[in-house]
């Protein structure tokens, strides 16, 4: 336990957990509660869609860090029950369902890579599932559940509402998400609930459905969605504009390096403790000092034994199109060649492990993504000898295999 920061003044504890948060409701409750000492329920639900997280997700680990070093137990609530139902979560449509097994086996990873952030102690950190509770709720139950929000309170939730006007059509068991969500909250007997921007809704339906249960209402505290390396859209897997949470030290430090010059006063602010003027300085200085500040303080934290300067000199080496020492080696063994020697390009980077397939491959290859000894390949059907010394092949900015022949 860090005694330090468990026994800070109040007001410093808002300081340190305020920083970065878009809506908190409501921070008279939250200096109330802090203002007893003793350690709170902080509620984080997720649920395991994807095994992989990036640094969106780091964002708001971060803050649950930033309560357990207070002193605080933060609540890494799994939604496996809650994965079954699909949640449109701010899109147009239904995230896919999956089932039971699905959700608590992309939930192994996803709590091994919180490992990265999170605490481990008892005292601070517990791992709940909802399908604990919410497997058991039998029909009578969830009448009883529905009964306590009306159908207008739902629909004021910003996606429902646009899907209704626009005539898409809404399942039941959407409108019931919140609520399951919400439950959650009560089942927990939370004292405050964090969640992205997109949650905002269900966090408050928590708060609501625990004051109609008796409870204390849950304080509710909102974080950013990080927007990717894009520019535009929020940081996704799905989208590749992301920076993975596991990704070598390299290759998270030349994500870094590339971030928007627009966005770098977000990612300082939310994934770094630099106090704000010295972002400022930052800021109002050469982007590239910036951004080295960044990559060196988020790759230092999430990866302490890391060589910064060797992230650094590989990053420049890339970005003046040269090829970095130390590349991993495929051997291809000489049956996959043809009667001439030779090896299709897609088959190539299939079995260098750059694509799953020889059809992701020449897709690859289509969106002009590979690179063959520092020069642009784009013929899908092209065919390849492999001299004595090599090639070496490139997917993206900085994804590198050298292909030799075995033996």
């Amino acid at each position: 336990m860090n005694e330090i920061t468990r026994h800070l003044p109040v007001d410093e504890q808002l300081s340190i957990l305020k920083r970065g948060v878009v809506d908190l409701v409501s921070e008279a409750d939250l200096r109330e509660r802090l203002a007893r000492g003793t350690p709170l329920r902080v509620k984080l639900g997720a649920d395991p869609t994807r095994p992989d997280l990036h640094l969106g997700h780091a964002v708001i680990l971060r803050k649950m860090r930033q309560f357990q070093d207070l002193g605080h137990k933060v609540i890494m609530l799994i939604g496996d029950f809650t994965a079954t139902i699909g949640d449109p979560t701010g899109k147009s449509k239904t995230r896919p369902p999956l089932t039971l097994d699905e959700a608590r086996a992309n939930a192994e990873s996803y709590l091994e890579q919180c490992r990265i952030i999170l605490r481990q102690e008892s005292e601070v950190l517990e791992v709940r599932y909802n399908s604990e509770w919410l497997e058991k709720m039998g029909y009578k139950d969830i009448i009883q559940l529905a009964s306590r929000y009306t159908v207008a309170r739902i629909m004021e939730r910003d996606d429902f509402r646009k899907r209704f006007e626009g005539g898409v059509p809404i399942s039941m068991h959407e409108l019931l998400y919140p609520l399951t969500q919400g439950y959650d909250s009560v089942a927990l007997e939370a004292d405050i609930e964090l969640g992205g921007t997109d949650q905002l809704f269900n966090n408050l339906v928590g708060r609501a459905l625990q004051r109609d249960y008796g409870q204390a209402p849950q304080i509710v505290m909102t974080l950013p969605l990080l927007v990717g390396t894009d520019g535009s859209e929020k940081m996704s897997k799905s989208l590749d504009n992301y920076i993975g949470l596991t990704d070598a030290p390299h290759l998270m430090f030349a994500g870094l390096m590339k971030v928007p010059d627009a966005l770098m006063n977000n990612y300082l602010t939310l994934l770094t403790d630099l106090p704000r003027p010295e972002i400022a300085v930052l800021l109002s200085g050469h982007p590239a000092a910036a951004h080295e500040t960044l990559a060196r303080t988020v790759v230092a934290w999430l990866h302490p034994d890391a060589d910064l300067e060797a992230a650094l000199d590989r990053y420049r080496d890339v970005a003046k199109g040269g090829i970095p020492e130390n590349i991993p080696s495929i051997d291809i063994p000489a049956a996959e060649l043809g009667t001439e020697g030779q090896i299709g390009a897609a088959k190539l980077v299939a079995l260098a492990g750059l694509e799953p397939s020889n059809g992701a491959a020449r897709k690859l290859i289509q969106n002009k993504g590979l690179k063959i000894d520092s020069e642009l390949y784009i013929d899908p059907q092209g065919i390849l000898h492999i001299p004595s010394a090599g090639l070496v092949l490139q997917k993206g900015k900085d994804k590198f295999v050298r292909v030799v022949l075995e033996g």
